[in-house]
């Protein structure tokens, strides 16, 4: 799906850390917001990141 070289060198908008391959989902190792990958394309606009539910994430809004 995503190239592996690829993968190596993206990076979260918001923190700048890397991200890891999550279903059909890139996801920041850091603030884990969710991006979505449509046509083999990462598409890493904060706009279309899905926030993390649950405790604790109410911090990221």
């Amino acid at each position: 799906m995503i190239n592996k070289e690829l993968l190596e060198i993206l990076a979260c908008p918001v923190c700048k850390v890397s991200v890891f391959l999550k279903g059909d989902k890139l996801v920041c190792s850091k603030c884990q917001r969710q991006y979505p990958i449509k046509d083999d394309i990462p598409i890493m606009l904060v706009e279309e990141a899905e926030l993390p539910e649950g405790p604790g994430t109410d911090k990221l809004e």
